[in-house]
């Protein structure tokens, strides 16, 4: 990777929504914060910040941290604004398998490996799954393995025709939810790649006989479960995202843990009697 010298400008040539002013005015806007209130949060002033998008003036390199805190901008996304800003990236990206994150990977896969018999994963930003507890395999029991390796992609295993999607039985309701989850996410993190694996799950038919079923008898869910065949049960799940606080390093940042939490009683007795 080329970095810019701490102390150069940016290129003539450099395109105008790729400059750090425009680039922090589209975070601004997204977050939905004038430029009066952002000089507040950051002790600087309106007039300030105008220059600043509007290229009228380069901002430092401790205020561009700044502007990114108080806009709550993606680590990743941080980086790329210190770069537009002719200023070297301040958050490393550590790959996963450094033994300086040997720590860090031994936790969370004590974490999920503790939360059996629920399953649980750990995802990065594409939802490549990371790691997956005996819950999971559970789930994924009879899936083909040309959906299994290598490198299995959450999104893929959960709404492919021939993953899982066949196998929910609120398949129309749960694929509407994680395709406004991954909108989500590519609003936040403006990523190609994200892009790129949701027009390819948004475009998988969807199986016949895929309409939403109501569950028998009358059960008060808290969240919207995950309804899923298994071995001639219906078993319910409400999925909860875990990500890390602060991070310092961007492949920490894109890391997320999903739990999923018996959403009746008829599952959590299951899953209890599978480790008794």
């Amino acid at each position: 990777m080329t970095i810019v010298a701490a102390g150069s400008a940016v290129s003539a040539a450099t395109p105008a929504d790729k400059r750090v002013g425009p680039l922090l005015r589209a975070w601004r806007e997204r977050r939905r914060v004038s430029q009066l209130e952002l000089a507040l949060r950051a002790d600087s002033s309106a007039r300030h910040i105008s220059f600043i998008e509007t290229g009228r003036s380069r901002p430092s390199e401790d205020m561009v941290l700044r502007l990114a805190e108080h806009l709550d901008v993606p680590v990743r996304e941080r980086n790329a604004l210190l770069l537009a800003a002719g200023y070297a990236p301040h958050y490393p990206e550590t790959p996963l398998d450094d033994p300086a994150l040997d720590a860090l990977r031994d936790g969370m896969e004590r974490l999920i490996q503790g939360y059996e018999p629920y399953p649980a994963l750990i995802v990065d930003a594409t939802y490549t799954v990371v790691a997956a507890n005996r819950g999971i395999a559970m789930l994924l029991d009879g899936v083909p393995e040309s959906l299994l390796a290598p490198a299995p992609n959450a999104m893929r295993l959960t709404l492919h025709p021939h993953g899982l999607a066949p196998r929910i039985r609120n398949l129309r309701e749960w694929r509407g939810h994680l395709l406004a989850q991954m909108e989500r996410q590519i609003a936040l993190h403006r990523s190609d790649a994200l892009r790129t694996l949701y027009e390819e799950v948004a475009a998988y038919p969807v199986p016949p006989g895929a309409d939403d079923e109501e569950p028998a008898g009358s059960i008060a869910y808290f969240a919207l479960p995950m309804r899923i065949d298994h071995e001639g049960r219906v078993l319910s799940f409400v999925s909860s995202i875990s990500t890390f606080n602060t991070p310092m390093d961007v492949t920490v940042a894109e890391l997320a843990i999903e739990t999923f939490l018996p959403a009746d009683p008829a599952t959590a007795k299951y899953l209890r009697e599978l480790t008794s």
